[in-house]
């Protein structure tokens, strides 16, 4: 990461996108305006920048195709700006590659936190979960392969695609592998702000981590909800015949 962080905002509302720079230009940060969503897509993979702040409804191509589009050869993070009310684009975004997204009209102070916290997490080593630093560089659960140096997982040898946020999530549930964790530290370590209550993204990667990795939708064995407390990863749950014999 820069030592002063790159922003790349691509959002076409010009008024709003001059006010942001300039509030985040006065918080430290160098930003870069695009107005267009095809040509804010070239000038992320060209240009690399530290974050992304990626409105969703854009000309050329919206934000969700752009989060798409770049997600394979971009690993920094995306934060979305959204100015619908109900939740369909933020789950798709999530989806998507998105690590983040805030809702419009933007309050400049919860903007600049989530900022921060994106920042961080992408810059700083992962944590234990007890405030030190996590020295596991690869976990292997059966044919379940996580490596935390190449950001990639396996299962049965084959790749299994994550966004940036759901292998943040797993690597967390891996490590406490065995151990109940609740909503509220997933949340705090994964997006690196307190849980406000009401926030789905941690359920929401929950259910697209069982998909990928083969667990059951309704009865899962490997990612167990324990209700009332919170997810449980499940160590011994990643055997080849077991697999098999299940899918």
């Amino acid at each position: 990461m820069s030592e002063t962080p790159r922003i790349l905002l691509i959002e076409d509302d010009e008024r709003l996108a001059k006010l942001i720079k300039e509030y985040l230009v006065a918080q430290g940060f160098l930003v870069a305006i695009e107005g267009r969503g095809d040509t804010g897509s070239t000038r992320i993979l060209t240009e690399q920048p530290d974050l992304v702040i990626l409105d969703l409804m854009l000309p050329g191509m919206d934000g969700l195709t752009v989060c798409r589009t770049v997600r394979q050869e971009y690993s920094g993070p995306v934060l979305m700006l959204t100015a619908r009310e109900d939740d369909t684009d933020q789950v798709v975004g999530l989806e998507l590659g998105a690590d983040d997204y805030v809702k419009k009209p933007v309050e400049p102070r919860v903007l600049l936190a989530r900022i921060r916290a994106l920042l961080r997490r992408f810059s700083q080593p992962q944590h234990n979960g007890r405030g030190e630093s996590e020295t596991v560089e690869e976990l292997v659960f059966g044919s379940l392969r996580i490596s935390q140096i190449s950001q990639t997982v396996t299962l049965c040898g084959i790749p299994v695609d994550l966004t940036s946020n759901e292998f943040a999530l797993l690597w967390i549930l891996a490590v406490h592998g065995g151990r109940t964790l609740d909503r509220e530290m997933l949340f705090r370590e994964t997006r690196g702000i307190a849980y406000d209550g009401l926030d789905r993204s941690v359920d929401i990667a929950i259910s697209r981590l069982r998909k990928k990795l083969g667990d059951n939708a309704t009865k899962p064995w490997r990612i167990k909800t324990v209700w009332g407390l919170g997810y449980l990863f499940v160590k011994d749950a990643w055997d080849d015949n077991d697999y098999r014999s299940r899918y």
